[in-house]
């Protein structure tokens, strides 16, 4: 099953949990942060369209 590793987002009063959480200034920051933790975490970027993007590890649980 995949795991939700890290959250980006321009409005932190909308985000909680138990993950990293990045606060960015405006949208544009917030996908260079996104795309910079994608590589650096080997994760997938995905934009809720809401002011968050979620980092997710599609791997997580896929050991062979």
């Amino acid at each position: 099953m995949a795991k939700i590793v890290a959250v980006v987002t321009t409005n932190p009063d909308n985000i909680s949990g138990g993950v990293p959480i990045f606060i960015a200034k405006n949208k544009e920051e917030r996908g260079k942060v996104a795309f910079s933790l994608e590589k650096i975490m080997d994760a997938s970027a995905h934009d809720l369209l809401n002011g968050a993007i979620i980092l997710v590890d599609h791997t997580s649980g896929n050991d062979t």
